[in-house]
């Protein structure tokens, strides 16, 4: 599949994009910048900035931040809001399966790291760009969640993924009157290059490497079209639900997974 732009569609408008170092995070925040938004490209990662710089003829900023912390989200937000004078859009992107096992097979710390990883940064930023969106006037927060919230060895994950619904439609309700939409998306299973930095640096057993192979068959089947989707499958309804476009649609989870609702 082929990325279409739409020139000047974000034209204006300031966005934070959440885990743009790589992958979906990254495409949706080049994209975004080349639609004419001012990006500021939010990760952990050491080379955020180097990302933000690669995109040619937009108005980028980058900052290096853990997101698992609140300190990390509210810094994020006060440096969008000071760097480009308020903030529209937060595209909170940050979150991904830490193992796939068995839930049974899950040790205590392995399933907080997963809760922190996947569930807390959405819950921190939410809260963190909150003054900025009424400091504005209103805006949107689209929240990538998963369509894992059914699927097998990844309980603590889809837990974080059903926290990241809730949110997403309980806080819809809530701020509607201040003129900000909230949505998000529940990504199917993904095709991307290899990470840069992996999703777990201690590396994966043989026995996770076999729940892994498990976890791969059971997303391809149970999406109608038997197949993971690209990261433009992916960007393309993120960057829909943040643009104006989809000024009527808040407090929806919209499933991108080939027919898989999750």
């Amino acid at each position: 599949m082929s990325t279409v732009i739409f020139p000047g569609r974000f034209g204006g408008k300031v966005l934070v994009v959440t885990g743009a170092a790589q992958g979906i995070g990254r495409a949706v925040a080049i994209r975004a910048a080349q639609e004419g938004g001012r990006v500021v490209f939010v990760d952990r990662a050491d080379f955020i900035a180097d990302v933000a710089a690669d995109v040619e003829g937009a108005e980028t900023a980058a900052i290096q931040v853990d997101l698992e912390t609140y300190e990390g989200a509210s810094t994020a937000m006060d440096f969008a809001a000071e760097k480009f004078g308020g903030i529209d859009i937060l595209i909170n992107n940050v979150g991904g399966a830490i193992r796939m096992r068995p839930y049974h097979e899950f040790e205590p710390q392995q399933i907080d790291a997963e809760i922190r990883r996947s569930l807390m940064p959405t819950l921190y930023g939410c809260h963190a760009v909150l003054p900025h969106l009424f400091a504005r006037g209103g805006g949107t927060i689209v929240n990538v969640s998963s369509n894992a919230t059914r699927g097998i060895h990844r309980v603590p994950y889809s837990a974080a993924k059903g926290g990241v619904n809730a949110i997403s439609q309980s806080l819809a309700m809530e701020v509607a009157g201040h003129n900000i939409r909230v949505v998000a998306t529940a990504p199917g299973g993904t095709e991307a290059p290899p990470r840069i930095v992996p999703r777990n640096s201690a590396g994966d057993t043989e026995a996770e490497k076999g729940w892994m192979a498990d976890v791969v068959g059971q997303v391809k089947q149970s999406s109608f079209m038997k197949r993971y989707g690209t990261i433009e499958e992916q960007a393309a309804p993120i960057l829909f639900l943040a643009s104006d476009e989809a000024s009527y649609i808040t407090g929806t989870v919209l499933p991108v997974a080939g027919g898989d609702l999750g």
